[in-house]
Formats: C-alpha cells, sequence, structure tokens
C-alpha cells in the first residue's frame, strides 16, 4: 500500500516537473484538431504577444488562440491587478488586527444561542474580504477571485482589454479562459435559493450566470457560488477542495478562522504529498480524473468539507456588506429625498418603467406602463401612460426578478473557449467540441451538462427545453460603475470644452458581446427590427453591426427568448437617456465606494474624427472577427435528453 502511494506520488511529481521544463504542446499532432479553417498553427507559441513568452521556471503558457484573441498587455495586467489585489490585502489584515476582540459572555443570555458579541459582525465579513483577496488560494499563487472581480469596476472583469478581447478572464493556468464574462458580486447575496414557480412555470433564484449555484444545501446561493472558482479548471484550479483547508491552515489569518469558528477547525492531517497535488491544477491529466486526488481519512475529510462550507459563507458574509452592496447610489439619495434627477435621469427612469419596459425583468418596486402585446417583433412598443404612483416603502429595489432571460444574443467568436480544443501543458483540454459548443445557459445546467454542474433536483429536468439559452437578469445596479480616473463606460465623450472623456472599457451580457451602455438599450430596442440571419462579423454591406444589424441569436429558441423588448420604438434620444438613469444605479454617491481608489490602470481614449468607431454606438467594432462556419452543435451538448425543442443549428 506505502510502495503504491509513493509510486503515485513519484509519478506525479515527474508529470508536475515535466509540464514545467516542455511546451504547451506535448501532442503536437492534435494542435489543429477541432479547428476551424483557417485558424490551424504550426507553433502554440506563434501567436503570444509581445512581453507573454515563457519565464524561467513557468510553462510556456497555453495559446491555441489566432491572433488577436489575446490581448498584447495581458501579462502586464494581470500582474497590474495582482499588485492591487495585494493592497486590498493588506488593507484587510490592517483592519482586521486593529478591531477589539469580540465579547464572549459567560452566561447566554436568555434563550439566545452563542454569539461573538460586538465585533462578531465585522470579523466575519472581514474574514471573507481575506479570503476573497487571497491569490494564494490557487495552484500558481497567483490567482485570488478577484483577479476577475475588482471593486472600481462594480466587482466585474478589471482589465478593459481583455474585456475587448477574449472575454473571459485567464486563470491559474496562463492561458487557459471560461467561456463568460465575470459577472458582478454586487447584490448577488440577496439572491434566493433556485425554485420552480409552477404556476407562473418560471425559474426563480440562484447564482451563477446559468443559476447552477442553487443553495441546495448551505441555503445560500452566493456562499455555493464561492466554492466554485476555487476549483474550476479555468479559474482558480485547485485539482480538490480540500486545498482551500490546506492553504488556510497557512494563511496568515489562520487564527481569525478559529476565533470565529473555533480551535481545531482547521486541524487536519494532510498527508505528505498535500503541497505537490494543491500546486498542480485541476484537470491535470495526472489525476485521471480523480476529484479528491488528496487521500484524507473520512474525519479529516468531512473536516475539509465543514472549512469549505465556510470559506463560501464567510464569503457571502463580505459580498452582503455595505463594503460591496452597499446601496449607495444617486438613486438611493433621491428616494430618500436627498438628490433630485436632472431632466436626462428622469426621462431615462420614465421610459425604464414605461415604453422600454426594462422592470418588467430589472424588478424596480414601481408597475410598468407599456402596453401589453408591443415591444418586440413587428410590433413597436407603446405605452399606456406615465406612472404616477409612489415607490414601495420597503428595502431599496434590487433591479432584478431573480428570474432568466434569453435575450438573443448572437454567438461571440471573440470567447477565448472556442478554440481550446488541444492540450495544455498538462494534458487538458478545455474545450474538445471547438465552435460545435453552443452555450445554452440554465438548458445545460437542468441537463447537468458539459460546461456547467450537477443538478441536484431531478424534478427540474424536463423543463431544460423551456429554459435553452437563458441567462440571470442580473441586477443593473453598478452596471456604470469604473475607477474615478475612468469617469464612463462610453467611447466617444467630450468635456464641456470638447476634450475627449477617457473611458473604462466594459463587457455586457454573458458573453461579453455588447461593449457599451448604449449598445446594450440599443440591442434591446432594435434586435427584431434590424435582424439578419448571419452571424457575427458578417453583416450585409451598406449596414454596420450592432447598429442597423444584429446577426442571429446563438439559441434561436421561439419559446424561449424575451418577447417583451427587441422593437421598444425609441428614438436615439431617448436611448441616451436610458442610460443617464443606468448612471444613476453606481454606488458611492453618498459615501466613497470602498477600494474603488486602487486603481493604478490606464483609461482607454479615442478619437472620433480618426476611429469611426469612437461611439458608444459603435465601440468595439474594431476589434470584431469574422465567425467561421459553424459546425452543427455537438450531440455532447445539444443531443442531451431532453432535448432542445425546436433542434438547435
Amino acid at each position: 500500500m506505502y510502495r503504491r502511494a509513493v509510486i503515485a506520488f513519484l509519478r506525479m511529481s515527474a508529470v508536475v516537473v515535466l509540464a514545467f521544463m516542455v511546451g504547451s504542446d506535448p501532442v503536437g499532432a492534435q494542435n489543429n484538431q477541432n479547428v476551424p479553417p483557417g485558424q490551424e498553427k504550426k507553433d502554440q507559441n506563434q501567436n503570444i504577444p509581445p512581453g507573454q513568452l515563457k519565464k524561467i521556471g513557468t510553462p510556456t503558457p497555453y495559446n491555441p488562440y489566432p491572433p488577436g484573441i489575446l490581448p498584447d498587455d495581458l501579462v502586464s495586467e494581470i500582474d497590474r491587478v495582482l499588485r492591487e489585489i495585494d493592497v486590498i490585502e493588506q488593507r484587510a489584515i490592517q483592519r482586521w488586527r486593529s478591531l477589539p476582540p469580540p465579547t464572549r459572555p459567560a452566561v447566554r443570555p436568555g434563550p439566545n444561542p452563542p454569539v461573538l458579541q460586538g465585533t462578531g459582525t465585522e470579523l466575519t465579513e472581514t474574514l471573507g474580504e481575506l479570503m476573497l483577496f487571497d491569490k494564494n488560494m490557487s495552484p500558481g499563487r497567483n490567482q485570488a477571485c478577484t483577479s476577475c472581480h475588482m471593486p472600481y469596476a462594480g466587482w466585474s472583469g478589471p482589465i478593459p482589454s481583455v474585456n475587448l478581447t477574449m472575454i473571459a478572464y485567464p486563470g491559474t493556468v496562463h492561458f487557459r479562459a471560461g467561456k463568460r464574462t465575470a459577472q458582478r458580486h454586487t447584490y448577488a447575496p440577496f439572491f434566493p435559493v433556485l425554485q420552480y414557480n409552477a404556476v407562473q412555470g418560471l425559474f426563480f433564484g440562484g447564482n451563477f450566470w446559468d443559476s447552477r449555484a442553487t443553495g441546495y444545501k448551505l441555503r445560500n446561493p452566493d456562499a455555493e457560488q464561492a466554492q466554485g472558482p476555487p476549483v474550476d479548471t479555468q479559474e482558480m484550479g485547485f485539482p480538490d477542495t480540500a486545498c482551500v483547508a490546506f492553504r488556510l491552515q497557512e494563511a496568515v489569518y489562520r487564527p481569525l478562522f478559529e476565533q470565529l469558528y473555533g480551535e481545531g477547525s482547521l486541524g487536519i492531517k494532510f498527508p505528505h504529498d498535500t503541497e505537490k497535488i494543491c500546486a498542480t491544477p485541476g484537470g491535470a491529466a495526472v489525476f485521471g480524473g480523480d476529484i479528491e486526488p488528496i487521500k484524507l481519512s473520512p474525519e479529516d475529510r468531512t473536516k475539509a468539507n465543514t472549512v469549505y462550507d465556510r470559506w463560501g459563507q464567510s464569503i457571502d458574509a463580505y459580498e452582503q456588506s455595505v463594503q460591496v452592496s452597499a446601496f449607495t447610489s444617486k438613486f438611493d439619495a433621491m428616494l430618500a429625498g436627498n438628490y433630485t434627477f436632472t431632466a436626462n435621469e428622469m426621462a431615462g427612469y420614465l421610459l425604464f418603467r414605461g415604453q422600454a419596459a426594462c422592470n418588467t425583468c430589472h424588478v424596480d418596486g414601481r408597475g410598468s406602463t407599456q402596453t401589453p402585446g408591443t415591444g418586440f417583433d413587428k410590433v413597436p412598443a407603446t405605452t399606456t401612460g406615465t406612472d404616477t404612483s409612489n415607490t414601495a416603502t420597503a428595502n431599496p429595489p434590487l433591479f432584478t426578478c431573480f428570474g432568466s432571460a434569453n435575450e438573443g444574443l448572437p454567438l461571440n467568436p471573440r470567447v477565448a473557449f472556442y478554440y481550446q480544443t488541444t492540450p495544455d501543458a498538462f494534458g487538458f483540454v478545455g474545450n474538445p467540441f471547438g465552435f460545435g459548443y453552443r452555450d445554452l445557459g440554465m438548458g445545460t445546467f437542468l441537463r447537468s451538462g458539459f460546461g456547467s454542474g450537477p443538478n441536484p433536483n431531478r424534478t427540474w429536468i424536463q423543463f431544460a427545453p423551456l429554459v435553452d439559452g437563458q441567462f440571470q437578469v442580473a441586477t443593473v445596479r453598478n452596471v456604470a460603475m469604473t475607477p474615478p480616473q475612468c469617469p464612463t463606460t462610453e467611447a466617444g465623450k467630450t468635456d464641456a470644452n470638447g476634450n475627449p472623456i477617457p473611458y473604462f472599457q466594459k463587457e455586457l451580457f454573458h458573453n461579453g458581446y455588447i461593449k457599451s451602455l448604449k449598445q446594450l438599450v440599443h440591442f434591446y430596442n432594435t434586435r427584431d427590427l434590424y435582424a439578419y440571419d448571419v452571424t457575427s462579423g458578417h453583416c450585409p454591406p451598406g449596414t454596420t453591426e450592432k447598429v442597423d444589424c444584429w446577426p442571429r441569436p446563438e439559441v434561436p429558441s421561439p419559446t424561449t427568448i424575451d418577447m417583451t423588448t427587441g422593437n421598444l420604438a425609441l428614438t436615439g434620444q431617448q436611448e441616451d437617456q436610458i442610460v443617464a438613469f443606468l448612471q444613476t444605479l453606481t454606488d458611492g454617491f453618498t459615501t466613497p465606494y470602498p477600494n474603488s481608489d486602487t486603481f493604478t490602470g490606464s483609461c482607454m481614449t479615442c478619437n472620433p474624427a480618426t476611429d469611426p468607431n469612437c461611439s458608444p454606438s459603435r465601440q468595439g467594432n474594431g476589434t470584431l472577427i469574422p465567425t467561421p462556419p459553424l459546425p452543427p452543435c455537438a450531440p455532447e451538448i445539444c443531443g442531451v435528453a431532453p432535448v432542445p425543442n425546436p433542434p438547435i443549428p
């Protein structure tokens, strides 16, 4: 038994060392397998941007991508974000050490359970912050949760060039990447446990774009969401959930964890090869598909699982705190009578809950005055009049219905995931289906399909065809948040003196196809009016993509596409007014937003006189690439029962 364990350890060590010695092309003959025509490569390093070639002691970066998918500044920008993460982590450590210890009453007062009186709340929230910004929680000690979610970007993607090009953020293994945008953390803790409402025939709740963090076990979707990235092969990438407990044993804030959760809560006896295992990325061929390569006793595995639950609960405590979900926007000040909307902001708010019908999904505590049966296909939206009701005197609205929707977005060929068809240095293949992959969102999750997670509720499987292509209705709070140096998300804006206003490039919706708030509103407004049966990058001559041409949906299911939008009959000015209203939902107006001052990168600028895409309407169009000829949807995606109905091409 011992001899077998030693042999297994040596074998794994050899493979890991080999991965660090050789390039990311262990099987060169497979380089072109499943790669679309015109995208074959002889060398996976040939398209690595300047400054991204192999550093001594690290594996050669995985680069199966055609030129232009990886931005030229990717390595320097990753390093920049890691430095910013270190700043916030040190601030959190200082705050923890400055907090007085909580009071532990010798006798419980009345019928109450044990409570850490005084600073218990701050200590719990601070522990979550320390975990969230801890880059040691990855095999390479080079990836924190916040590598993809920084405060100054509304807790979404912090690298403008990534938002413009590769869409998903690179993980601990450079340059593996996922398939979706980094969702904003703010207000995510308020989403309920995923539930199917039989009366409405709709799902509500959960976290992640596909709602796969259901909350079924912890009864807290946000806490379960925090348990995903540490073992996601394309993100932080641990091979075993127990690696979190192992790294917590050596964390500087270990005393805080044990103060909150008890002496001995991290007292797990790890085998001697744990450090080697936890330094090896998940998905490595050496593990042979084993999801628990750390061989613990049953008692220690139970302890490690409990620690992993505490990890999720602590991060949720921080994300639910006023440090993250602050309710400090202009809109909140308006509700309290401390701010008066400008004329454009008020006009946008009336459209938001009127003709545009935004609040039928992004619920704001008011009714919608859009005329029923209008606003989509060939039926332009009209309104029944101005809503004169008062805002509900409850908690400030979250601007989400907690549901999901298929908005009919086209497939975005810039998503890095499509090109990951060859093994990396660890023998891992991210997407063997290439462009045969279709992102069915919640539909894939309900089928426990490729690229999602296991569905814990067998009664939900039957509803998969009814939710194909649906993604979570995210709150629109903080959709416009940017670093102070970059005061807008919109390109081509000028100040009162005509000088260009620096902007922060964001990416919107699950696949990052939309690049500005103006485009977002215009898409909802004209999707059905300018619909063309083409893929992205192939709009007909005489049209401009995202202006008067919208490519066909990736998941063109008539039973799931949202039909409250698509032909809202808004003018360009009215679109701009809705954007002005969306900007009132940015936290930090009444009090400074915590850690929004940590951005050390560069804003983007452009000149409309020389750049035809220097406008919110055409923002990002300079990086459009033609979608290659698409193979049929892979049977491993679209052939899983119950199959999509009608079939997805």
